[in-house]
């Protein structure tokens, strides 16, 4: 036996050292235990806590993979922070407390655009064109003086006191306001006049809380001032709460028109039908569309497109057939979770393709649309020709990609010199009209309508002036560009200048002069063909 030793000993060696090897890299594992029901997901959170190899925060860990989780379901489903809350839903609450301005920021300075009538702001007497450069005695320009940071100094719970320094045009000194927050209005519809002596338009910005309100008071005023027909203007308008939709549609249809319905693997079929109690229902009606219109904008441009009640001009809205529910935790974060589609009354869904996961791919289909001509010309579009759907009277819609207009009206591709759009692109127009208000504002706070400024812009030779300012800023006018671009840049100076000084209203008035979408709805409203025409198929049907 002993010259088997040496043998023995090398085996015995080796098997002792795979042993070894192979306690070591077992010795830590562990037979995860978890509750009845929980899936991999709590696993691995339960795994990390406990056997990670630093120390971290779960909580940090999951606030950061909630939005992870949800962005592999669709491009509207979203985790919002209970920080993040109150911002997120601003814009469609019908206030907010703040200090009662408008502001932008031009050289690293807060500018005061507008001063919102009746707020905190107007009371103490600060007044638009004023630059604050100190909230609370502290310094607030430069790189610190952001949008983001602006709004955390000036909004506040109401009642509480903020301190601003400003300078003012024409003053040496610093003007210093003591102002209380308050509760500031947020209107949804700031345009609201009759076109032509006979015809209402209305521009809806967004469907908040108190849209519907305004809607009908603006209309009830219109039709006292002998309004025959309305323009509803949904451009722009990137959607809000659907049951404001929901209330706006119901105004104008019939009894028992399908309004809109919804539909989910969890979430029944619900329909929503018109009560027949509006008080619109025989008005002529147009809505203009274009590609940020969405959500809201497109349940009621859709409804009214599949019942035959109006005509949709414009361009193609954004696609957006997916209905969000907010479910909120302890800690006050939310979840807006898909939990439906939502179709039109002939049954399209017009949420567009995407692709799960893939957010990017879905925020650059509207740059896509446009790099392809959609904007510019009716032939760049592509309908689905296998989601074809028929109105109540018979018309081709399609679904699966926004709503199609009735009328299609392009873009103005040939709006731009190469010097313009430097210009524009600068936020050249944007500082030197707001420089040109502050400047000016003595002489032109006496005016009341769109016409006064125009006239005054045109007799001081604001466009020379302009160009001397953008010159002094690098910019200078190509002398082949100077006849074209000196008379592109009378309609952008004018608007600016008009907005700054009278608001909005004034300032829609003068750009809808112009404005070759508007001016197809005048047309339109004028033939009478505000009522979609019935189809030949159909006429001879019944006959």
């Amino acid at each position: 036996m002993k010259k088997f030793t040496p043998t023995l000993l090398v085996l015995f060696t080796l098997i002792g050292v795979l042993i070894g090897i192979y306690i070591s890299s077992n010795r830590h594992q562990t037979i995860l235990i978890t509750a009845p029901g929980a899936n991999k997901v709590d696993e691995l959170m339960q795994l990390v806590h406990y056997n990670y190899v630093d120390s971290l925060s779960m909580e940090d860990i999951m606030e950061k993979t909630m939005p992870k989780i949800l962005s592999e379901l669709d491009p509207h489903s979203q985790y919002i922070p209970a920080k993040d809350l109150e911002a997120t839903n601003a814009d469609l609450a019908s206030s907010f407390s703040g200090i009662g301005i408008r502001f932008t920021i031009q050289e690293d300075t807060v500018n005061v655009s507008d001063v919102i009538r009746g707020g905190p702001s107007e009371q103490v007497g600060l007044m638009a064109g004023d630059c604050i450069v100190k909230v609370n005695d502290t310094l607030f320009v430069g790189d610190v003086c952001t949008e983001e940071n602006a709004m955390k100094k000036l909004k506040g719970p109401k009642g509480t006191k903020v301190k601003l320094s400003v300078k003012r045009y024409g003053e040496k000194d610093l003007l210093h306001f003591n102002i209380v927050r308050g509760d500031i209005p947020l209107e949804s519809i700031e345009a609201a006049y009759i076109i032509d002596n006979k015809w209402g338009y209305v521009q809806v910005e967004r469907f908040a809380e108190q849209t519907f309100t305004e809607f009908i008071i603006a209309v009830a005023k219109l039709l006292q001032n002998n309004c025959k027909g309305l323009i509803v203007d949904l451009r722009g308008n990137g959607g809000g709460y659907m049951s404001v939709a929901l209330q706006m549609a119901n105004e104008f249809l019939k009894r028992g028109d399908v309004i809109v319905y919804t539909e989910g693997v969890n979430s029944p079929r619900n329909i929503d039908y018109a009560n027949g109690r509006g008080n619109l229902q025989d008005i002529p009606l147009v809505l203009l569309t274009d590609e940020i219109s969405a959500s809201a904008s497109e349940i009621l441009a859709g409804t009214i497109q599949d019942n035959d009640r109006g005509t949709i001009i414009g361009r193609r809205t954004f696609g957006k057939g997916l209905v969000q529910q907010p479910f909120e935790f302890k800690d006050g974060s939310t979840v807006r979770l898909t939990i439906a589609r939502y179709y039109t009354p002939s049954g399209r869904c017009i949420q567009k393709p995407y692709t799960k996961g893939d957010d990017e791919e879905y925020a650059m289909d509207i740059i896509n649309r446009y790099e392809r001509g959609e904007f510019f010309s009716q032939d760049s579009i592509h309908q689905n020709d296998s989601l074809v759907y028929k109105t109540s009277i018979g018309r081709t819609v399609y679904g699966g990609g926004g709503i199609m207009p009735d009328i299609f009206v392009p873009g103005d591709s040939a709006k731009y010199t190469p010097y313009i759009t430097t210009v524009v692109n600068k936020r050249l127009l944007t500082a030197f009209t707001f420089k040109y208000s502050k400047e000016n504002r003595s002489k032109l706070a006496g005016f009341k309508r769109y016409q006064d400024i125009v006239t005054y812009m045109k007799e001081n030779s604001a466009v020379e002036e302009f160009i001397k300012f953008a010159a002094e800023k690098g910019v200078e006018l190509p002398a082949e560009q100077a006849v074209k671009s000196r008379k592109m840049l009378v309609e952008p100076l004018n608007a600016n200048i008009i907005y700054n000084i009278l608001g909005m209203l004034e300032h829609v008035k003068y750009i809808n002069l112009t404005d070759e979408t508007v001016l197809k709805a005048v047309e339109v409203l004028n033939e009478g063909k505000a009522f979609p025409a019935m189809p030949t198929d159909t006429i001879n049907s019944d006959n």
